[in-house]
């Protein structure tokens, strides 16, 4: 059984409402099936890697966003499982570093992007400064931003300029070869509340427990709300969101690798570069020079 993704029908638009959007997918493969699927698109991926390395003139930068245990690590580990690791490379967010906070807040991603040829993937991304720091807008008093005195100051006005900013940003990316794929990975509260449990319950799992997870659902609806304006202000033509069904995360693995797989093979003149005349008609010449040594 193939579970056909239509990758049209998990971007996002315009009047984007979360409320409305499936945190589990519709007629969903089970687990042996999804794995098996993801197996063959993550190896066309691999594939598609190879000939963009060679070929040199664009990167990909893969984003992922999401509220915590929506299994945004576990998903980028199989979905790119089989890419060659020089030809990739992961950078997870954290608090920024007072270094960090003394460049504007798009520093530390610009100077993560990947080169020609290569995959970056943000875990946790740019929007960080437009979700957390929403939610928490006294973090932005770190930044020591002209004008900005209390949390007060970040005002509608403010967010829509750093939507604008994150918009430039994205489009200069691409205006210069980049291919960027946003992913938002929606989960539903009572799955949270059943992967935080399993944290508590299997002590292998203890490590990833924090107490402030707790203290971060209380404020759900204020996170949804600020994903929600995120994504509506920020979903290009060049640089799209996909919602992504989390709840269940094989099929949130298969459906992400199927919109990358279908929208980076649509790009037919992406080769490897051709030998040069001479050397492509010694071929054999070398050959044979390899196979009598």
């Amino acid at each position: 059984m193939k579970y056909n993704v239509k990758k049209q029908d998990f971007q996002a638009s315009k009047d984007l409402n979360l409320a409305d959007c499936a945190t589990f997918p519709d007629q969903p493969l089970d687990k042996k099936d999804a794995k098996k699927q993801l197996k063959k698109v993550r190896k066309d991926l691999a594939d598609f890697q190879a000939r963009m390395y060679a070929h040199d003139r664009h990167a990909v930068l893969v984003c992922f966003q999401g509220m915590d245990t929506a299994g945004k690590d576990s998903l980028i580990r199989e979905v790119f499982e089989d890419f060659n690791v020089r030809g990739v490379t992961q950078h997870s967010f954290k608090v920024p570093t007072e270094l960090e906070r003394s460049h504007g807040y798009l520093w530390r991603h610009y100077v993560a992007l990947p080169s020609k040829g290569h995959f970056g993937i943000f875990n946790r991304t740019h929007y960080e400064n437009v979700l957390v720091t929403r939610v928490h807008p006294s973090y932005l008093l770190a930044e020591n931003l002209p004008d900005f005195n209390e949390p007060a100051d970040a005002t509608e006005e403010f967010w829509q300029m750093r939507f604008e900013q994150i918009n430039n940003f994205e489009k200069e990316l691409v205006q210069n070869g980049t291919f960027i794929f946003k992913f938002f990975l929606h989960l539903g509260k009572e799955e949270q509340k059943n992967r935080l449990l399993r944290r508590l319950r299997l002590p292998e799992k203890n490590w990833k427990f924090s107490a402030g997870d707790l203290d971060e659902r209380k404020l759900w609806d204020k996170y949804q709300f600020c994903y929600e304006q995120a994504i509506k202000h920020t979903s290009k033509d060049h640089a799209p969101w996909y919602v992504i069904p989390a709840d269940d995360k094989p099929m949130a693995r298969l459906i992400v690798a199927e919109i990358l797989n279908q929208s980076l093979q649509e790009k037919t003149y992406i080769q490897p570069p051709r030998l040069d005349q001479d050397t492509s008609s010694r071929i054999h010449e070398f050959i044979d020079q390899l196979e009598n040594e």
